[in-house]
């Protein structure tokens, strides 16, 4: 039995007894506990912990654990309407808006109900977490001297060091900041570099954290097409000159959610058509750590190919490692740095030390080039086997490009099809899947599913949650 259900079902027993004590009785010792129910002492100090937060019992070191006293009865709730004219007003003049939608982000957050297989996610399956390498990192950042102290605004500079190595070029440590994640650091480069109003060109279709980033900061998201060798350098180059925009959002390497990777040819143009146009070109370079096995070599990051500072840099650890291991790098050269470093500060001060530390131990440790090694491995057989059940479940439709890296597949719909009639139904066929509306900025061409094979515990997984799709797409195209 998984530790963390252990925890839960003791907590719910101990809270059903409850009754049994009058308030201040004390409760069976821990050890009486353990030989009762069969348990760990972690699981019974985890449980009992459970129902302190709970106001239901009292620890009091030395004595044991009591049943706490009775609450107060809670007040009535009051009244909250006045609310909604004080947020809403004048929110029509608002140069930047204070309602958000989260919608495009939450849904590769929220974890699905119990049964349902999870292709909307947006990170690895805990199977494929190096838990216990993060674990020992984290175990020997605590044991650091100083490691609890405030560490440098920019960053530990042993850990800036390690992703300027990564990026490469000319890039060095002072031009790199560390950051609390992808988003967060996306969020700082785009409040930097563009005023609300604004437009900015994203690719079409992109990231909907990006559009949603975009959209908080009150700018005007500006869609430029993608194909199968990235953003089309003649529609990138009409798009400035038709706007003015001065910053355009990218991910050259395994774009999300089309697996497109910018080609060689292109790769000189976009520099030249942003200079020429006085914009920036923010590189989320989010999945190069989720390479595949078989991808060969990988381009170099935009950014260890500029000069002139055109190329403001997002990358991260968290994709490859786990959700709440959220540290990343913000690099960019010249004034624009010292922007980025302000707004950095102002909004988050820093990173924990602790993480950062955290982060230097793993991947100066043995235990990081194998992870990477295993992941790459398991991601190539996992996207085989969705694509494989694709085109065995889905004959009639265009086979979805096959990228050599990242965590999904995008899969064109036949015209016509309801897309959110679709992801409904597959819902209840017991498969939770992303929706193509939310990647575009403009109205989309087509409809569209993102399906990822990262978020699922293995290949059988990822055959029956092909099925369940299947028996959605034939409730839903007749």
């Amino acid at each position: 039995m998984h530790d963390g259900s252990s925890v839960s079902e003791l907590a719910k027993q101990l809270r059903d007894e409850l009754d049994r004590y009058s308030p201040g009785g004390k409760l069976p010792s821990s050890r009486a506990l353990v030989e009762r129910f069969r348990v760990s002492p972690v699981t019974v100090s985890r449980a009992l912990g459970q129902l302190a937060a709970e106001g239901l019992v009292v620890t009091r070191p030395g004595a044991g654990v009591f049943r706490a006293e009775p609450q107060a009865a809670a007040a009535p709730a009051g009244d909250t309407s006045w609310q909604e004219v004080t947020l809403s007003a004048d929110a029509a003049a608002e140069p930047v808006p204070r309602a958000v939608d989260a919608s495009g982000v939450l849904v590769t957050l929220a974890a699905p109900a119990p049964g349902v297989i999870e292709f909307n996610g947006g990170y690895l399956d805990a199977s494929l977490q190096p838990e216990r390498a993060m674990a020992a990192a984290l175990a020997r950042a605590g044991r650091r001297p100083g490691a609890w102290g405030r560490p440098p605004v920019d960053g530990l500079t042993e850990l800036r060091e390690w992703f300027a190595r990564g990026i490469g070029g000319a890039i060095t440590a002072a031009e790199v900041l560390i950051t609390a994640g992808g988003q967060s650091a996306l969020t700082t480069a785009l409040r930097a570099l563009a005023p609300p109003g604004a437009p900015v060109l994203v690719e079409s279709p992109t990231y909907p954290g990006m559009l949603a980033i975009a959209r908080a900061a009150g700018l005007r998201p500006v869609p430029v097409p993608v194909d199968t060798d990235g953003v089309r350098p003649d529609l990138l180059e009409a798009a400035f000159r038709a706007t003015g925009a001065r910053v355009l959002v990218c991910q050259p390497l395994f774009q999300n959610p089309t697996g497109a990777v910018l080609s060689a040819e292109r790769r000189p143009e976009v520099l030249r058509i942003a200079r020429a146009a006085g914009a920036f070109v923010i590189e989320d370079d989010f999945v190069r750590r989720l390479v595949h096995e078989d991808a060969g070599p990988l381009p170099r990051p935009l950014a260890s190919d500029d000069r002139d500072g055109v190329v403001v840099h997002v990358c991260s650890l968290t994709k490859a490692t786990s959700p709440s291991f959220r540290v990343s790098a913000l690099v960019a050269r010249g004034p624009v740095l010292e922007r980025l470093r302000a707004i950095q500060v102002v909004d988050h001060f820093f990173v924990p030390r602790p993480l950062q530390e955290a982060a230097l131990e793993l991947v100066g440790s043995p235990a990081w080039p194998r992870h990477l090694r295993a992941v790459a491995g398991e991601l190539k057989d996992r996207r085989d086997a969705m694509a494989a059940a694709l085109r065995l479940r889905f004959p009639e439709f265009a086979a979805p490009h096959v990228p050599a890296g990242g965590y999904h597949l995008w899969l064109r719909m036949p015209d016509g099809t309801n897309e959110a009639a679709l992801v409904s139904a597959a819902l209840r066929a017991g498969v939770a899947v992303a929706p193509g509306r939310p990647y575009f900025a403009a109205e989309p061409p087509a409809a569209y599913l993102r399906l990822s094979f990262a978020g699922v515990a293995g290949r059988g997984e990822i055959a029956e949650g092909v099925r369940r799709l299947r028996t959605a797409c034939d409730e839903v195209l007749g």
